[in-house]
């Protein structure tokens, strides 16, 4: 078991920036090291290292800062990393925890550790977070001039959570330009605060939609971001279907990562009203996903499969509805899960 070094800690920090080598030194058979951003150059130490050890796994190196850790270790350590992308917990990490939440639990409460770790209250714990999101991590990667307008986009981009991404509009909402907007996007998505799902398209019609959706990648924050501070607010709430659509969406993401695996996910839609909620790649075949909210299902929930599955012909294998009920069945050829089974971890 390797030790565990936060370097958030101001004296870790400084050890490790002012005296690399030593500080290394201190951990012969390797190191977990978090938030490595905060120490840019130690990575240039860990390569010698590597090298002369000859040993895989020494060091596992770990931060929430997307753009920073990315362009430290691809100047250092190319070659020498295996990266893998952990987002909040999954269904399956917190399944002893299942039985006892609601759905309507789980989706306020979000998938943080802290808050199942500790028992904590998530409204406050998304408080305190958006707060150090906002004052202290935005602010080592970019200089926003108006704090207060970045956190009403945030907000905003709250309410659109599952909708096309329309910078045009955020920004004249937000009175800011659309190079503004397209920036403060790409620092949510670095930090993994957002998700943005890209649209599928085989170049088989000018009419399908080329515009990418927006989602969060933790849906207690979506909540909280959306000023809903119960369940029986989210009940009632109009972007409940919303929401439950995200929860969905990131656990196939988890799924994949969860697995090594690239994202591979993707939404379909053309210009007349068609759509997929997740089209997913595996190897030639695609497989069709639609996510309905409603414990009840209908003929319109397979609808937009039919569609697709006309479009794509072989390609498409097989097809499910994820839903918000407790059965699993089979109609026209497509296959019900119940939210329940994404407990699985593997969604297929």
């Amino acid at each position: 078991r390797k030790p565990y070094i936060n370097l958030e800690e101001p004296d870790k920090r400084q050890a490790a920036i002012e005296d690399p080598r030593g500080f290394l030194n201190n951990f012969p058979d390797g190191v977990i090291l978090d938030e490595i951003q905060r120490a840019p150059e130690l990575p240039s130490y860990i390569q010698s290292i590597v090298d002369s050890s000859g040993k895989n796994g020494m060091f596992v190196l770990t931060g929430s800062q997307q753009f920073e850790i990315t362009h430290s270790i691809s100047q250092s350590l190319a070659g020498r990393t295996a990266v893998i992308k952990l987002l909040p917990f999954s269904l399956k990490e917190i399944k002893s925890f299942c039985g006892k939440k609601s759905l309507n639990d789980l989706l306020l409460c979000g998938f943080y550790p802290r808050i199942y770790h500790e028992n904590l209250d998530p409204h406050n714990f998304y408080l305190n977070y958006f707060d150090t999101y906002v004052q202290r991590d935005i602010r080592q990667l970019s200089q926003i001039d108006n704090l207060h307008v970045f956190e009403k986009f945030v907000r905003l981009l709250a309410g659109r959570t599952g909708q096309l991404l329309n910078y045009n509009n955020l920004g004249n909402d937000l009175g800011v330009s659309q190079p503004t907007v397209r920036k403060w996007v790409s620092l949510l998505e670095a930090g993994f605060v957002i998700y943005i799902l890209p649209p599928f398209h085989r170049n088989i019609s000018k009419r399908l939609i080329k515009t990418p959706k927006v989602y969060f990648h933790d849906v207690g924050f979506l909540c909280f971001l959306l000023g809903i501070e119960n369940t029986k607010q989210l009940k009632s709430h109009p972007l409940r279907g919303n929401i439950f659509e995200n929860f969905v969406i990131i656990e196939f993401l988890k799924s994949r990562f969860n697995q090594a695996k690239a994202g591979n996910l993707y939404f379909f839609r053309d210009r007349t009203g068609n759509e997929i909620d997740i089209v997913a790649e595996a190897g030639n075949s695609l497989i069709p996903v639609e996510i309905k909210s409603a414990q009840t299902w209908s003929k319109d929930f397979y609808k937009g499969i039919d569609f697709f599955k006309d479009v794509f012909g072989n390609s498409v294998k097989k097809s499910f509805v994820i839903y918000g009920g407790n059965e699993k069945f089979t109609r026209s050829h497509t296959t019900f899960l119940p939210w329940k089974h994404l407990v699985s971890g593997r969604i297929f």
